[in-house]
């Protein structure tokens, strides 16, 4: 049931002021059988992250606009200004505010790679939101790598493949998120590799955002591989104690709540793997603080995030840490 009906949803965007998660199923048919046969299985799992008081609703594809090109900045948060930077990420930033700024100068392709969460889909709206504001008149194109797949194969079932070219081919800087998707799909990277060549020879940015470096990307087209290795690449890893502190600090204050200093504590060293599960937590800790009534507190902090603790992550060893643990 999770593989047919549950394992090709898609998250669209979080309301916390309404209460309701939109989630996009991939067709209509898809949407009736959840919401006919899985309405409080899917809503259960929504309250028991989120609380009681929010529950989904699912749109489909020709009910959510399609936007390829970068919102504006007031309709997203993701800039370069709301971007937390760390040691674990510097560098990757400081390459992506170049590229916004002088872009096909120096960094193309840039291809940006890191695990989940750690901040790849920020950034690369992020060059977008600033590319956009800094040149108005270029035509500015973000999309996934399986949304683009999804068009060639739409395009070459009505015909339109020609107006699927012009429309990527055209664009003076193009922004693909998850470009691993691509990988094992034979026309998919055909067509791409000759958008990327025409981009690239007409002297357009491309920008790239994967879960893995272009030599773990299997199967990927030599040609394809070593396109994406001649230009920068930047890493993203995970974010040490002090960007986890600081992620949790601005998180909170987003949610307009105050973190005890052992409740901040806590969740610095204890939520270890990415961004989006110290978001998921503070989320989760506010809607209960807000929902239930129940203070801020370390009994609060554990409810909040013992599902999400015990990754396989090992713990940032100091002698010090040693020392008092043996003690």
């Amino acid at each position: 049931s999770y593989e047919t009906w549950f394992s090709k949803l898609v998250p669209i965007s979080l309301d916390f002021g309404a209460g309701v998660a939109i989630i996009q199923a991939p067709n209509e048919f898809n949407k009736s059988t959840i919401e006919r046969g899985f309405h409080k299985c899917l809503n259960d799992a929504v309250q028991s992250v989120f609380g009681e008081a929010f529950t989904y609703k699912l749109i489909t594809p020709m009910e959510k606009k399609e936007k390829e090109r970068v919102p504006d900045d007031d309709e997203y948060e993701y800039t370069f200004e709301t971007f937390i930077e760390g040691s674990s990420n510097k560098f990757a930033c400081a390459a992506c505010r170049y590229v916004a700024k002088e872009p096909a100068k120096n960094y193309n392709p840039l291809f940006i790679y890191g695990n989940s969460g750690l901040g790849k889909t920020h950034l690369l709206n992020a060059i977008g939101h600033e590319l956009k504001k800094n040149f108005p008149d270029k035509d500015i194109i973000y999309v996934k790598g399986d949304q683009f797949a999804n068009e060639l194969i739409e395009a070459i079932r009505a015909g339109t493949t020609v107006s699927f070219r012009e429309k990527y081919r055209k664009a003076d800087a193009l922004l693909i998120d998850d470009i691993q998707f691509i990988a094992g799909k034979e026309s998919t990277q055909e067509e791409f590799f000759h958008t990327f060549q025409s981009l690239f020879d007409e002297g357009k940015q491309i920008i790239l955002a994967s879960d893995r470096p272009p030599k773990d990307i299997n199967p990927l087209e030599s040609r394809l591989r070593s396109r994406f290795e001649q230009g920068l690449l930047a890493d993203i890893n995970p974010p040490d104690l002090e960007l986890r502190t600081s992620i949790i600090k601005k998180k909170a204050e987003s949610c307009g709540i105050t973190l005890p200093p052992e409740v901040l504590t806590f969740l610095a060293e204890n939520l270890r793997s990415n961004v989006r599960q110290l978001e998921g937590a503070i989320r989760r800790l506010a809607a209960k603080n807000l929902l239930e009534g129940r203070p801020i507190s370390m009994q609060l902090a554990r409810d909040c995030a013992s599902d999400m603790m015990g990754d396989t992550e090992p713990l940032e060893v100091t002698i010090e840490k040693i020392f008092a643990a043996v003690s």
